[in-house]
C-alpha cells in the first residue's frame, strides 16, 4: 500500500511500531519543505532607486501596509514599483501615494485599483512625530524599499528626508564618479 504526504509517495510496508517514527519524520520533512517554501517566497525587495539621489535622508522606519489578497499577491510576483511614490497624512493616518501595484493576472472581477492610496501602519507614537517633523520643518516622507519579511508580510522601508539641492546632487555624482575610478585604480595594482 501506498500513501501520499505533502507531496511524497510513502510505502506502507511498516509496521506499527515503526508508526510513530515514521510519522515524527513526515513532520520534520513537512517542515524543511514549508521552510525552503516561505524562503523562496521572501527575496521581493522593490528598491527606490531615486530617493537617495534626490533626498537627503535624515531618519528611517519600517513601516507594514494595508493590501488586498490580489494586491499582496502581485507584490509577491515582484509587480510593484514605488519610484514616483510619496507619504502624505491624512486624518492622522499615512497613506502612500502613487505607489502601482499591477493587477493581480488569476484575479476575476475583484482585481484592485493599481495606483490607489495605501495605508501604512506605523506606532501611534511614530506617526505623531513624522507628523510634526512633516508640519514644522518642512521635511517629506519618502519610500525607500518594499520588501517581505520572513512571516510572508509585506512592509515598506521610509525615511523622512530633506530635499537636496541641485549643488547637492552634482557633489553626489562627483563622490560616486571619484569613488568609482579609485576602485578601478585599486583592481589594477592588485
Amino acid at each position: 500500500m501506498v500513501s501520499i504526504f505533502n507531496g511524497v509517495k510513502i510505502h506502507n510496508s511498516y509496521t506499527s511500531e515503526n508508526s510513530e517514527e515514521l510519522l515524527k519524520t513526515l513532520v520534520v520533512y513537512r517542515k524543511l519543505f514549508t521552510f525552503v517554501d516561505m524562503k523562496n517566497k521572501n527575496n521581493i525587495n522593490i528598491k527606490n532607486r531615486k530617493a537617495k539621489f534626490e533626498y537627503e535622508i535624515l531618519d528611517t522606519y519600517v513601516a507594514g501596509i494595508k493590501l488586498a489578497g490580489t494586491e499582496i499577491k502581485s507584490i509577491r510576483e515582484g509587480k510593484a514599483s514605488i519610484a514616483e511614490s510619496f507619504c502624505e497624512f491624512s486624518n492622522n493616518e499615512l497613506f502612500v501615494i502613487n505607489m502601482t501595484v499591477q493587477e493581480y493576472s488569476h484575479a476575476t472581477y475583484f482585481n484592485h485599483d493599481p495606483k490607489h492610496a495605501r495605508k501604512l501602519l506605523l506606532n501611534r507614537r511614530e506617526l505623531r512625530k513624522l507628523e510634526k517633523e512633516v508640519k514644522n520643518s518642512g521635511l517629506t516622507i519618502v519610500p525607500l524599499k518594499l520588501f517581505i519579511n520572513d512571516r510572508g508580510l509585506a512592509k515598506m522601508q521610509i525615511a523622512l528626508a530633506r530635499g537636496k539641492k541641485l549643488y547637492d546632487k552634482r557633489e553626489t555624482l562627483k563622490d560616486r564618479e571619484n569613488k568609482r575610478r579609485l576602485d578601478r585604480i585599486q583592481k589594477e595594482y592588485r
